[in-house]
């Protein structure tokens, strides 16, 4: 039995896990890569011939973990690919809008070409796959509720259970039969942080004889929610009391932005927020995952239930959200000189709305720009958190004059002390326990600590290599 870390080793993007035994070979995500250097990255992944893939298992929606699922069955790939159902309607959706925004890509830098620009990349003329491969892609999804074993292979048996990081997410409980001998390994996914707003706590796990564990935040540890929110609360009131300008919150269309819906409406509705801010949720996409999310409301915690009722029925919502469709729509914010929140996507800012928002907000120094969740290496919202003093928007120079905000206490990954307290429930160590999904840094410093306080045999795995699970 062998498993090979065709991403998210040593950093954040492009999760893809390739397990083989004698009998069957399967992927475990299938992520598109982000940041620095991506797209190079996103045409030489997937070099495996994907015929040879009995199936898929995904562990939840974002792009990270989802977006070339796409480019795998246009590379040929025929075969099932299981997650949650919430996570099948989430595709419908995200994979779509990630093949719209490459085909738009392609036409930016075909039309750069035309006007004589040097491309950086010359093959950016082309999208990584198309609206049509990506809709042909959900063809192969396999719907599979919470808790329940299913099984894709005579020689494999797998459960989903609830991560807590996003609707839909989960931690993958795979048991493989090589030889005569039972082996199990737990893939965390991305683990939500306890008591985080939606959604439910990660579900305990007790035993596995091997453990693959995200470790995004996996070197520091969250502010407590309460420091947080007063720590928000004071981010908002200045911005639109005292200096009377506008709030962006480059937010995931999944999960962040209905985090961020929940929390403003709860603080609004609490008397903390010194006015009552216009909302304008600036995604297509993040409508349409609120929509999932409101089909989906019985995977939420319970005070969450009953605000996506209310969202729903208009019943009791502290704050006027408005949801945009339109480019006109979308346009018409620019509009708005003051008073305003506007969450966008993406979450990193490297694509979507938000890019747009940007460039029309940043240079003005009454404005704020919130960042509510991680930023990883390359992006552009990560050369903002880090303090830079002008970028580079659609070929114009922006200068920074807007107040850069980090407030890493809302996000949906777990902290340090909440993935130690994760592993910690397992009864023994496992033979072998491989972290993932976290800076090179990052990734080093928790699997010393995980050696180190729960005595296991971890590390980081190399990307590319094959590991031989005995």
């Amino acid at each position: 039995m062998h498993i090979t870390f065709f991403g998210a080793a040593g950093e954040v993007t492009g999760s893809c896990f390739l397990v083989e035994t004698e009998n069957v070979r399967f992927l475990v995500d299938c992520g598109l890569f982000q940041g620095l250097g991506s797209d190079e990255k996103n045409r030489e992944a997937l070099k495996l011939d994907v015929r040879k893939l009995d199936f898929v298992l995904l562990t939840h929606a974002h792009i990270d973990h989802s977006g070339l699922l796409p480019l795998l069955v246009a590379k040929g790939f025929d075969g099932p690919i299981y997650t949650t159902l919430a996570t099948c309607d989430l595709l419908e959706v995200m994979l779509l809008d990630s093949a719209h925004i490459q085909e738009k890509e392609a036409d930016w830098a075909r039309e750069r070409e035309r006007r004589g620009e040097t491309l950086r990349d010359p093959e950016s003329i082309n999208p990584i796959y198309t609206v049509a491969e990506a809709r042909n892609s959900l063809r192969q999804l396999h719907g599979v509720g919470y808790d329940v074993e299913v099984r894709p292979h005579p020689t494999v048996k797998v459960r989903f259970r609830d991560a807590g990081h996003i609707l839909g997410s989960a931690i993958l409980e795979v048991w493989l039969e090589t030889e005569g001998v039972t082996r199990k390994i737990v893939f965390s996914g991305d683990l939500g942080q306890p008591g985080h707003p939606l959604m439910n706590d990660p579900t305990a796990i007790e035993q596995a004889d091997y453990v693959v564990v995200e470790s995004t935040y996996g070197n520091r540890l969250h502010k407590p929610l309460k420091e947080t929110t007063e720590e928000l609360v004071d981010a908002v009131n200045d911005t639109l009391i005292k200096r009377r300008g506008n709030i962006l919150i480059p937010a995931f269309a999944v999960g962040r932005t209905q985090d961020m819906l929940f929390i403003l409406s709860d603080l609004a509705d609490d008397g903390k927020l010194v006015t009552k801010p216009r909302i304008f949720v600036d995604s297509p996409m993040a409508k349409a995952a609120t929509e999932i999310t409101l089909k989906h409301h019985r995977l939420l915690d319970e005070e969450a239930r009953h605000f996506m009722q209310d969202l729903r029925t208009n019943h009791r919502t502290p704050l006027p959200i408005t949801f945009t469709e339109t480019v006109e729509d979308s346009k018409a914010i620019n509009r708005v000189s003051g008073g305003a929140i506007i969450i966008a996507a993406s979450g990193m800012c490297d694509a979507g709305r938000i890019k747009h928002h940007l460039r029309n907000n940043l240079a003005r120094d009454e404005n704020s720009i919130i960042f509510v969740g991680f930023q990883a290496r390359g992006t552009l919202g990560r050369r903002l958190v880090d303090g830079a003093s002008e970028v580079r928007l659609f070929g114009e120079d922006i200068p920074v004059r807007a107040r850069i905000y980090t407030i890493g206490g809302l996000s949906a990954h777990a902290d340090q002390a909440a993935l130690m307290g994760w592993l910690g429930r397992f009864a023994r160590p496992p033979r072998q326990c491989f972290v993932v999904h976290g800076e090179a840094e990052t990734a080093q410093l928790f699997a010393e600590k995980i050696r180190a306080d729960l005595d296991w045999d971890a590390l980081m795995p190399e990307p590319g290599r094959r590991y031989a699970l005995a």
